[in-house]
């Protein structure tokens, strides 16, 4: 399983600012919006739901046939922080990371010098500037059908 996670701040927090052991590379992957919502419409949620889910039986067997998967964690601030709001966190699995590398990926860049340098401004106390410096994050225009089989 393969994650994307949409959001710099909740990667930030997954990583470390770059500084956890195995995670000192952060990669900022720009796929397809093709390939990003097949992703949506062939996902289950990873956790069972009372109504969402007709049965606790009936979520096992979707999520062992679902190629990806999706995880509502929370949305984390500059303090990475947890927010009120969770962001999506998308699993990828068998024929979902073979289109994610063979077909979605459009660019793949090293944001690692970007990381640090707002983790240095955090440190130090320059919220202003670390927030300028922040990756443009919006919410994703989808329409309702594609995510309400996800939206717990």
């Amino acid at each position: 399983m393969t994650w994307i996670k949409p959001s710099f701040l909740w990667m930030m927090y997954r990583c470390g600012w770059g500084t956890k052991a195995g995670q000192e590379t952060v990669l900022a992957v720009e796929i397809t919006r093709d390939g990003f919502e097949w992703a949506l419409r062939h996902a289950c949620l990873s956790s069972y739901v009372r109504g969402v889910h007709p049965d606790r039986a009936t979520w096992q067997r979707q999520l062992k046939r679902a190629p990806t998967r999706i995880q509502w964690d929370p949305e984390r601030d500059l303090h990475l922080h947890a927010l009120p709001y969770r962001s999506l966190q998308l699993g990828l699995a068998g024929e979902a990371v073979r289109r994610y590398a063979d077909e979605w990926t459009v660019a793949i860049s090293n944001v690692t010098p970007l990381a640090r340098e707002i983790h240095t401004l955090v440190s130090s106390g320059d919220l202003d500037s670390a927030a300028r410096l922040l990756p443009q994050e919006r919410p994703y225009p989808a329409a309702d059908e594609l995510l309400a089989h996800l939206r717990p």
